[in-house]
């Protein structure tokens, strides 16, 4: 019986998503909330639609903001070009341009530029932290820190950068990509199982590699490793068990005390909550399931025993102890590769006050899905219609007053959306 077949026969007799969502009401009425093209002229420096008679879309990665009361947007696009611009502007700037070490290839499109987030002091120390694929080695992520210019606050300093993490993948896939800062002051990293399908090295599970996890680090110190430029925090999970092997001794390979929490597929994107401090990331499944998660401290979500709620491994035809449910999943039937955002606490869209926004890469699908923290249960998974053909959504971002924006793969360059109530 091949894994397919194997797959849909374990989830025959397992409980359906839809069948554990049934025993609660959840509110699944369309939202009266459209979107619309954020910025429509808005030119970005350098890029062309048409490159050598060959189309050229625009790929804008991430949106973000550096925190520093500018009110200054941050848009990567994934060859390797930060563009910085404000609201009001019409043409962007080049914050930083790493092309030249990015490795981005259209066909192999989940390598390039992945990530970018500022430090929490960033109006005062300058630093900011890029995670992308490299072109010295294949298959290969560097995460770096990098400072802005001295002179001049919309260019960075390409000489500034130090690297601090260098992570091998053993294919072109799975590579997760996000940073963030927590309220701890701490980095999270997003790293995917590294590639190919059913994570066949197991990756997720394995405690002594970075792959298929959520690691954290503190980047304003250093241990006394001099492999390391950074430090890790005491409290993180394996931290005392790595510290404990190291001072007895103790003979075989130690859990990574980077580690935060692991058993993950591709987790595209995650995002702190400004309000209540939860960590939420999406995580893109293999043959059937998209889920939604909530991290937690040394939390197991499963991947490759499971996907989303369901046994995935022959050899976990039930539920394993201790492993953590999705807070959502759906079915392939919804769509085949989830795009996870974050939860709304803007102003100008009421109706989506404290919903967390994701979408769905192939079919261009939009919710706004409500989680109640008390009950800790789902209260409503609410649709966003829209009437474009298609949507494909790579990336959720906010700006510096909490209003949300989504990017898309765009050959005209309009490539930021947000909301607005339907009129």
């Amino acid at each position: 019986m091949n894994r397919i077949a194997l797959a849909a026969l374990m989830l025959s007799l397992w409980p359906c998503g839809a069948c554990l969502r049934a025993e609660a009401t959840i509110d699944e009425s369309p939202l009266a909330v459209e979107p619309v093209v954020a910025f429509p002229a808005l030119k970005w420096t350098g890029w062309e639609s048409d490159k050598d008679g060959v189309l050229n879309p625009l790929r804008p990665i991430l949106l973000t903001h550096a925190g520093d009361g500018s009110n200054r947007i941050f848009v990567p696009v994934q060859q390797g070009v930060i563009h910085v611009f404000k609201p009001d502007s019409t043409e962007t700037k080049v914050f930083l341009d790493l092309s030249e070490k990015v490795h981005y290839f259209e066909k192999k499109n989940e390598e390039g530029f992945l990530g970018l987030a500022f430090h929490p002091r960033y109006k005062e120390n300058g630093e900011f932290f890029v995670q992308y694929s490299t072109k010295e080695v294949p298959f290969t992520t560097i995460l770096s820190r990098f400072r802005v210019s001295k002179d001049d606050p919309n260019k960075a300093d390409p000489a500034s950068e130090e690297e601090l993490l260098r992570v091998t993948h053993p294919a072109w896939n799975h590579k997760g990509g996000t940073l963030c800062f927590g309220p701890d002051g701490y980095l999270y990293i997003a790293v995917g199982d590294g590639g190919k399908q059913h994570d066949p090295f197991n990756n997720g599970q394995n405690l002594q590699v970075l792959l298929g996890k959520i690691l954290r680090i503190d980047v304003n110190a250093k241990t006394e490793n001099p492999s390391l430029n950074y430090a890790i925090p005491a409290d993180n999970p394996f931290a005392e068990i790595v510290a404990e092997m190291a001072a007895k001794k103790r003979k075989g390979p130690p859990p990574r005390a980077e580690i935060f929490a692991y058993g993950v597929r591709n987790p595209w994107r995650m995002a702190f909550d400004r309000q209540t401090g939860l960590l939420w990331f999406a995580d893109v499944g293999q043959d059937f399931w998209e889920e939604i998660n909530i991290a937690e401290k040394g939390g197991n979500f499963g991947w490759s025993l499971r996907e989303g709620g369901h046994p995935y491994s022959a050899n976990n035809l039930s539920t394993s102890a201790g492993l953590i449910d999705p807070i959502w999943e759906y079915d392939h039937d919804l769509g085949r590769s989830i795009t996870g955002g974050h939860i709304y606490r803007g102003k100008k869209v009421p109706e989506l006050a404290g919903h967390y926004l994701y979408a769905d890469y192939v079919s261009g699908r939009l919710w706004a899905l409500h989680y109640d923290t008390a009950s800790r249960r789902v209260v409503a998974n609410r649709s966003i219609a829209h009437e474009e053909a298609t949507l494909p959504v790579v990336s959720f971002g906010e700006d510096e007053t909490g209003e949300a924006y989504f990017t898309v793969i765009s050959p005209t360059g309009q490539g930021i959306y947000t909301f607005k109530k339907k009129s």
